[in-house]
């Protein structure tokens, strides 16, 4: 019989499930997708179902679950912290500690009672493992190497909020870590809150928004002086010492001591959704310098302690694909491994494979490209689900049997400025679309950023877009042509790409810099020539690469837009119903769900139905 072991993460945000069947990863997902709450916190139950529906799995065969940090470490952090900076956080500390004690102290005997509703029997062990760990294990364990260097960069987990690490075969040791309240995920947080966007979920906005930053200028000196100085003292070796004076995240309930900050940068905290203004662009340009050369400073100790010359990352610092950029052209490492679910989800798997290879002491051989499936690890569809939604929902579908054909038709839509909802197969795990929950465009077009942000994403026209391109064409439209399945890294275009944008980039109206022409792949390309790439094969997605290929063979260029399906502040979609919401309610042109295709021309009876009830919640 099979051995099943599942992973878990919850109560924080980003909760989600992950199942290992004999030491393979068989499932994962998040639980935002079924509960459509973005970045849900909740238990995951609806995750917990989808992967033992997915794979088969009778909960009674579970070997154990594992819990992906430990609680009474986490207690025993706020109590020594409130205690630290008493008498400050009172009121944080008298709202905080009976919800510790009635929920979060007891939390074996909630998980218990969740685990009951779901069939998993008291028999099974309940595990937990640390943080860090969970993020540690989470990278090394699905990579490709036999051994490397791990290093794991958060807000924080029970104390650490960075780690150093070494992995060898199926052990796995933690060398070095930085405590909490020092932490390079929290001041990274604390400008996103303090630029205007939400923590944990803006930190994506402030990284895209760093390019408008004018590079050079005296402001952006004078702030990173400025951080440096009285913020934060950043160490030869990384370690980052934090002056908490400019902090309220340790006792209270927002990240930044407003006023010390508009006293040290002469800038007042950025309202929600109000106009960004130059200089707050310059201050997301000066704290995205400073976070690459934190995680360059960390990398570099990491080689040192280790002696390896393979990296494997996870943290959510790992999802600055910036910074990753820049440590992939630095040389630092031979090789590096990032896990395409850095954050906190990925933190189940992590903790899943911590008790596969750690507790149950099982042995390891690395797999190449990776164990982790091209990240398609959540629940898939069969055509026979989409025939009995389009039953419930009338609506003209076009079904293909030949997906050569289906491949040809959307490529020749894209290339005539159509914009495409593709559904296919399971479920990406993490926060990247991947060619399986994705809205795709086409790159050449310069109105298309433009229209995908303010038409289908409802989102901040500031935001870059993200290109798919056939593994084998990277050279042609990056300067640096290495893999990226998982659209981890941000990396130059290729100069024979580039074009002059002219006088109008050098403007001070930020939207008029935007729109200026700087690539024959504009909508791609963002301000400072960069693009945050993936590249697709035929091992993990023959469908994606298909089209792509069928796009190439129309029009030259083997690459589109993918940009997540779903629009702002909503989840990637899950299910069929989810994309057909989507779909009626975006500017989206076609749907493509595994071998049917939709036009919006002929699902205008669907219009109201679909409205109803309808909203997006701003992010």
């Amino acid at each position: 019989m099979a051995t099943a072991l599942l992973g878990i993460s919850a109560f924080y945000h980003d909760s989600a499930a992950a199942l290992l069947v004999d030491g393979k990863i068989a499932a994962a997902a998040q639980e935002e997708r079924f509960t459509r709450r973005k970045h849900d916190s909740s238990f995951p139950t609806g995750a917990i179902k989808a992967v033992l529906d997915e794979s088969g799995i009778d909960p009674a065969m579970l070997k154990a679950v594992v819990f992906y940090d430990k609680p009474f470490l986490k207690f025993e952090r706020l109590l020594e912290t409130y205690h630290a900076f008493a008498p400050r956080g009172l009121a944080s500390f008298t709202g905080s500690i009976p919800v510790w004690i009635k929920e979060k102290l007891f939390l074996k005997r909630t998980l218990r009672r969740e685990l009951a509703g779901l069939g998993i029997a008291a028999a099974s062990p309940l595990l937990f493992t640390e943080h860090h760990l969970s993020h540690a294990a989470s990278a090394f364990f699905p990579s490709p190497f036999e051994e490397a260097a791990v290093l794991t960069i958060d807000g924080v987990g029970e104390w650490a909020t960075a780690a150093i690490g070494i992995g060898k075969g199926s052990g796995l040791t933690l060398l070095r870590e930085l405590h909490f309240p020092h932490s390079i995920g929290l001041l990274y947080s604390a400008f996103t809150q303090f630029c205007g966007f939400r923590v944990n979920s803006g930190e994506y906005k402030l990284m895209g928004l760093a390019p408008y930053g004018i590079a050079g200028s005296e402001r952006v000196a004078t702030f990173r002086q400025l951080i440096s100085d009285n913020i934060a003292d950043v160490r030869r070796d990384g370690s980052v010492v934090l002056n908490m004076h400019y902090f309220n995240y340790a006792t209270g309930l927002t990240m930044c001591n407003n006023r010390a900050w508009e006293k040290l940068f002469g800038l007042a905290p950025r309202a929600a959704e109000s106009a960004l203004t130059q200089p707050y662009m310059d201050l997301a340009l000066a704290i995205q310098q400073l976070t690459e050369d934190i995680v360059l400073r960390l990398a570099a100790t990491a080689r040192e302690l280790t002696g390896c010359r393979n990296l494997v990352m996870a943290g959510g610092v790992a999802l600055n694909s910036v910074a990753n950029g820049r440590l992939i052209g630095s040389g630092i490492f031979e090789n590096i491994w990032i896990q395409p679910a850095a954050g906190d989800a990925g933190a189940a798997l992590g903790a899943a494979l911590a008790g596969w290879h750690i507790y149950l002491g099982q042995a390891r051989t690395a797999e190449r490209p990776d164990s982790m499936q091209g990240a398609f690890l959540g629940p898939s569809f069969d055509n026979r689900s989409i025939e009995k939604l389009l039953v419930r929902h009338p609506v003209k579908a076009r079904r293909f049997d030949d997906f050569d054909a289906l491949a040809r038709e959307v490529a020749g839509l894209l290339n005539k400025g159509k914009i495409v909802g593709w559904f296919q197969g399971r479920m990406e795990f993490g926060p990247r679309a991947l060619g399986n929950r994705s809205i795709l465009a086409d790159a050449r077009n310069p109105e298309m950023q433009k229209k995908l942000n303010l038409q289908v994403k409802f989102r901040e026209s500031f935001r870059p877009l993200a290109p798919s391109v056939l593994a084998e064409d990277v050279a042609e439209f990056c300067e640096t042509p290495v893999a990226s399945p998982y659209m981890s890294l941000v990396v130059p275009i290729a100069p024979a790409r580039r074009r002059s944008p002219g006088a109008q980039a050098d403007g001070a109206d930020p939207y008029a810099r935007l729109y200026a022409l700087r690539s024959d792949i504009p909508a791609v390309t963002h301000l400072d020539y960069s693009a945050r790439i993936q590249t697709v094969s035929g091992d993990t997605n023959e469908r994606f690469r298909k089209l792509l290929t069928e796009f190439k063979n129309l029009t030259g260029f083997g690459i589109l837009i993918n940009t997540s399906f779903n629009v702002r502040g909503e989840p990637l979609v899950c299910t069929p119903e989810d994309a057909l919401r989507c779909f009626m309610n975006t500017g989206i042109d076609f749907l493509v769900m595994n071998d049917f295709l939709i036009d919006k021309n002929d699902a205008a009876s669907l219009t109201e139905e679909f409205k109803k009830g309808y909203a997006f919640a701003l992010d």
